[in-house]
């Protein structure tokens, strides 16, 4: 494996680094509380550069040829590719993912991102419409009007990005951005920008003319808040926590800013009563994923269980016997499936919420305590029974390795318990009779529903009901997301 080079870094705008107007401050690596660089800290006048530079750049490329953004977007795909030893160390470093999370999950689809809306520039943004026949009025004279509408660039696009995925979180903003004409400033998560601000030199070396991507990072809540009031941003997407979606929402209301939010969530996966043995092991190993992948660090993870009361004994044995089978340590070692979650702050944040399930009557039947690893900011998978469905660790987003076990008697309760929170961003349906689950996802408010699996079909349109979001983006939902229709009539 390659290693990373510590490096001081300055923000990316306008095509080269600027050094930062407040300094910088050291971004930590999770396992080992080292620092793995220093990332830029942004005043107000970093910012204002940035959008200016994004502003400028705007015109000439939002009226570039489609097939010359695909060319820049597919040479982008390509450098991250042939990047990825050098990648692959860096955000394994600042995020703490695992190494097979992150040679597997964190920088490959950042390349598969770029190369899929290489080709998504080249979709078609006209949808014609029948010509109609439209009598005289005062308005205008009478004859047979056509019309067609046409998706157009927003301008430019604040891209505010969470810290689980960096890269793949980004690309998944930047690509369906540019591949649609805009012009993008960053702001990646506090905890884990560097690989982030790498991709500056990246896209100009595939050929993005200065200015058209821009990335400033900062510590605190200023720069991004700075970002979203600017009047020269014309849209927003965020992904991170609702809390923070709700004043981003605020904020760009004053100025009617478009926004697009992938917020938390809090998702169910409901076993129901006709499962078999295949189901039974399907669906463990799915909420089984809240503990393995990524230290439960993933927005989408089926953090609550509901299990047919027949069945909730069995599930609840499985689930106990996976989360102790889990090797919990140095990330770089392979065989380590459990890694730290990203900081101090949310590592204890995590306690506290296993701390008030047991003050609220809930029973904690394996994790718990912090594990014995010498340095770093660990929680043990961690399995909650006993716990009502109004109690706030079955409620609350935790964003780490802990699921709560709930059961329930029929489809009804099932389906109360599931909708009961303020999320609605990923539920899952397990059963032996795919059509029963089908019509079960009908009734579920959520955004998605995967039945049988936590795989992903990567076109699908992703987004969430409730606090959990609001828009979608996805394959070529993503290409709608970053443009406005705009209706053009002409008479024939």
């Amino acid at each position: 494996m390659t290693t990373y080079e510590q490096k001081t870094y300055g923000h990316w705008i306008g095509g080269s680094w600027r050094a930062p107007g407040a300094g910088h401050y050291a971004v930590v690596n999770p396992a080992t509380e080292e620092t793995v660089g220093r990332a830029p800290e942004a005043d107000e006048a970093d910012v204002d550069a940035a959008v200016r530079a994004a502003r400028a750049a705007y015109d000439g490329w939002s009226r570039a040829a489609p097939r010359e953004r695909a060319a820049v977007l597919d040479r982008a795909a390509d450098l991250l590719a042939e990047r990825a030893p050098d990648l692959v160390p860096l955000v394994q470093a600042e995020t703490g993912a695992t190494l097979r999370v992150t040679a597997a999950l964190q920088v490959p689809p950042a390349a598969d991102r770029f190369r899929r809306y290489a080709r998504g520039a080249m979709e078609p943004d006209t949808v014609p419409l029948a010509p109609l026949p439209v009598a005289a009025s005062p308005l205008a004279p009478g004859g047979l009007i056509g019309a067609a509408a046409v998706r157009r660039p927003v301008g430019v696009v604040a891209c505010i990005t969470s810290y689980n995925f960096p890269l793949a979180n980004l690309a998944g903003k930047v690509a369906p951005a540019l591949a649609m004409g805009n012009t993008v400033v960053a702001k990646p998560a506090p905890q884990d920008p560097l690989a982030c601000l790498e991709l500056g030199p990246l896209l100009t070396e595939a050929g993005l003319p200065d200015g058209v991507f821009n990335v400033v990072t900062g510590s605190r809540a200023a720069a991004g808040e700075a970002l979203v009031a600017h009047p020269g941003v014309d849209m927003v997407s965020f992904t991170g926590s609702t809390a923070v979606g709700k004043k981003i929402a605020e904020s760009a209301g004053h100025s009617m800013k478009r926004t697009l939010m992938e917020l938390g969530g809090k998702g169910a996966a409901i076993v129901l009563g006709d499962a078999d043995k295949r189901v039974i092991a399907s669906a463990v190993g799915a909420v089984g994923s809240t503990f393995s992948f990524h230290s439960g660090q993933i927005c989408t993870a089926p953090t609550r269980v509901l299990v047919h009361r027949s069945l909730y004994e069995r599930v609840v044995a499985a689930l106990t016997d996976y989360a102790t089978s889990l090797i919990v340590g140095d990330p770089v070692d392979n065989s380590t499936v459990v890694g730290p979650l990203i900081s101090a702050a949310q590592r204890d944040r995590v306690e506290a919420y296993l701390v008030g399930a047991g003050q609220e009557g809930a029973r904690i039947v394996t994790g718990g305590e912090r594990p014995a690893v010498k340095s770093g900011f660990y929680v043990a998978p961690t399995l909650v029974v006993d716990a009502a469905p109004g109690m706030t660790v079955a409620r609350e987003e935790l964003f780490g390795p802990v699921v709560v076990a709930l059961p329930f008697d029929d489809e009804d309760e099932a389906v109360r318990i599931a909708n009961g929170t303020s999320y609605g961003l990923y539920d899952y349906v397990f059963s032996a009779d795919a059509g029963r689950a089908w019509a079960l996802a009908a009734r579920l408010r959520s955004g998605n529903v995967g039945i049988n699996t936590v795989q992903r079909h990567p076109e699908t349109p992703f987004g969430g009901f409730k606090y959990s979001g609001v828009g979608r983006d996805g394959g070529s939902f993503g290409l709608h997301a970053y443009s406005e229709l705009q209706s053009v009539v002409w008479a024939s």
